[in-house]
């Protein structure tokens, strides 16, 4: 289990993983400065690709752990799991995305977010690293739209160096009917 009060705590998880050296001052800022946050992606892979989040709405990393079924919910809510005594949804990002499973593995983890306020946990093949992504280094989505019209998740593609990352817009991961669904189930099970 992994929990970040503070970007400081992130720096010694990063360091500790390897992802980061005694030198990289990647983290040492205050924690409220905002403009500072805006670039910074947490990077993680599904299969052969690197996806990013906004560091702001990352909450904590967790080891894999026991997942709780709930019925009815969609496919890639693989159900919930018991957060220091807070129910939170584990949502697998390859089934999200229509990708090919995969066996979870000791690589595997679960990276909460804030998603406008819903806590979700992000099921991911393995975290990389945190990345300073310029605004300048980030062209923005295609405009992609799934058969129901609805906006995708990609908020654009980061470039560092010659490397291509794919960004998140984590508030369109789930969709407001997907976020009650999952709320009411939670819900009950808390009670």
């Amino acid at each position: 289990m992994v929990f970040f009060p503070t970007l400081n705590v992130r720096k010694e998880y990063f360091k500790k993983e390897g992802a980061m050296s005694d030198d990289d001052d990647l983290l040492l800022v205050d924690d409220d400065d905002e403009d500072y946050q805006a670039d910074k992606y947490l990077l993680f892979k599904l299969g052969s690709e690197e996806y990013g989040i906004n560091i702001a709405n990352v909450q904590s990393i967790e080891e894999m752990q026991n997942i709780v079924h709930v019925p009815d919910m969609p496919v890639f809510i693989k159900g919930v799991i018991n957060l220091r005594g807070k129910i939170i949804p584990a949502m697998d990002l390859r089934l999200r995305f229509h990708m090919e499973t995969r066996e979870y593995d000791d690589r595997s983890c679960i990276v909460i977010v804030d998603v406008n306020g819903f806590f979700v946990g992000l099921i991911v093949d393995t975290v990389s690293e945190v990345s300073n992504i310029p605004a300048k280094s980030v062209e923005p989505a295609i405009d992609l739209k799934n058969e129901s019209g609805v906006d995708k998740y990609i908020r654009g593609f980061g470039k560092v160096g010659e490397k291509v990352k794919i960004l998140l817009d984590i508030s369109k991961i789930l969709l407001k009917k997907d976020i009650e669904d999952i709320s009411s189930s939670t819900v009950k099970m808390e009670a």
